[in-house]
């Protein structure tokens, strides 16, 4: 049998803080750091990179944390399509794993640990051999273009593995996660870009590309069509952000009592996005995985997933998943009812995606009913009138669990297919998740702060 844990200790990783609950600061600093890295390390060029084709991606670039042509031209890929194929392989049963036990966990840890290293290894040698990021073209068929393309993976390789060294270091050292910290990244700096450069666009030199530059341009040349653009990626933007943080603070309280503690009782928060932003980040990267392997099996000559024209999907599966700029077109006239017909598709795709990810998280990170029953029973709490029973609690939950993992999930793929389609300054699935992943470290850095000033709060919770 296959010690899958061993194995997994064999490559470096960062190890836990020897204290159990790091000061405020020093989390911060980590974060910090992280942060830095991941931006100077965006702009180190693969040595020997000829041929870049996945320069265009920038959607893809965003969701996948990554800056093609760079060092960490993978980004968080290799990480988030291992946790896809693990969670599908265990919600299938065919690992046989039970979660809900220490060793069970620990071995998948370990088997998800090895996967995220065989999809750097493998996403490395696609990207290079398929002709994604190549060498000088004008080598081909040459001992030295084989010599390139093993330096271009080996490179992947280490700025793959630092990736998933600096997300521990965050999850481990810092607030949240490197993958939702790197992907907030990404976001931020796109729309800042979008919206305040001055600078003309590269495919009309008259046209800045901020939309702020722009919408003061087209008011100046009264150019209502122009400023109806700049206006509607602005107006779309601002309210994605300000229903994505409404929803995000949507609840259900459950009243708890401490058993042995009589007076005293909390509320048990059931937020309406059970999942967080864990399924949109799922269903987002399966797209640009979709998208990237079009492109690269299209290079090849096997277009199996369809077909590109420039950087828009023509033809095939890639071009119906596709979310095409409804609101713009409409402004400007060329709107057609194939573009409705790939907005209804995509609208379906990442409603219907973002519920089974929520469904198989839910069942995998122990977020369903029976194991948030032991959790607050584990906690010393339970429901006041009812007795100390696992049973009787995860009935109660059972009525809230699994609507909210439904519900939720489908109210988040809505929401971001809706901003895709509606033309905002950054894609709507990114806006999406950067302000709740925002949301949640803002939660954990306010609660953070709260025990550094006042100690006795973390009695009276913990």
């Amino acid at each position: 049998m296959v010690d899958w844990s061993k194995i997994s200790q064999a490559f470096p990783e960062v190890r836990k803080p020897e204290v159990q609950k790091l000061a405020f600061k020093k989390k911060l600093i980590w974060t910090g750091l992280a942060l830095i890295l991941f931006f100077i390390l965006s702009y180190i060029p693969l040595i020997g990179l000829g041929q870049n084709s996945l320069q265009q991606f920038e959607y893809l670039s965003i969701i996948l944390g990554a800056s093609f042509g760079s060092i960490i031209s993978l980004g968080i890929g290799p990480i988030v399509t291992a946790s896809i194929v693990m969670q599908l392989l265990v919600g299938a049963g065919i690992l046989g794993l039970d979660l809900t036990q220490k060793e069970g966990k620990i071995k998948f840890q370990a088997m998800q640990k090895i996967a995220v290293i065989f999809f750097i290894i493998f996403e490395s040698a696609v990207y290079v051999l398929m002709g994604g990021l190549a060498p000088d073209p004008a080598l081909a068929g040459t001992f030295k273009y084989l010599l390139m393309q093993a330096a271009l993976i080996a490179q992947l390789f280490v700025g793959g593995y630092l990736i998933v060294l600096m997300d521990e270091v965050v999850s481990k050292w810092g607030f949240g996660s490197g993958i939702s910290l790197f992907i907030v990244a990404g976001v931020a700096s796109q729309i800042f870009v979008r919206a305040f450069n001055p600078l003309p666009s590269p495919q009309n030199p008259d046209v800045p590309i901020g939309a702020i530059p722009y919408l003061f341009k087209a008011l100046a040349t009264s150019d209502s069509t122009g400023a109806t653009l700049a206006i509607s990626g602005i107006v779309v933007t601002i309210l994605v952000f300000m229903i994505a943080v409404y929803v995000q603070a949507m609840k259900i309280e459950i009243p708890l009592s401490f058993g042995r503690v009589r007076g005293f009782g909390m509320r048990w928060p059931l937020r309406f996005i059970y999942t967080s932003n864990i399924p949109v980040i799922l269903i987002s990267a399966l797209m640009a995985n979709i998208q990237l392997w079009a492109r690269l099996l299209q290079n090849s000559g096997h277009a199996i997933l369809g077909t590109f024209s420039g950087n828009t999907p023509s033809t095939g599966f890639v071009k119906w998943i596709f979310s095409p700029d409804i609101v713009p077109s409409l402004i400007t006239g060329s709107a057609t009812w194939t573009m409705a017909g790939q907005a209804l598709v995509h609208i379906g795709f990442m409603i219907f995606g973002s519920i089974i990810f929520s469904i198989l998280w839910v069942k995998t990170a122990n977020m369903d009913a029976a194991s948030q029953a032991k959790q607050i029973l584990s906690s010393g709490l339970q429901i006041p009138g009812f007795r100390r029973d696992p049973r009787v609690l995860e009935s109660i939950l059972n009525r809230y669990i699994p609507a909210l993992t439904v519900m939720g999930a489908a109210v988040v793929g809505l929401l971001a297919a809706l901003a895709d389609l509606g033309g905002a300054l950054s894609r709507g699935t990114g806006i999406l998740l950067s302000v709740m992943i925002m949301y949640k470290m803002y939660e954990d850095i306010a609660k953070q702060h709260a025990f550094e000033m006042h100690p006795a709060l973390r009695k009276i919770i913990e």
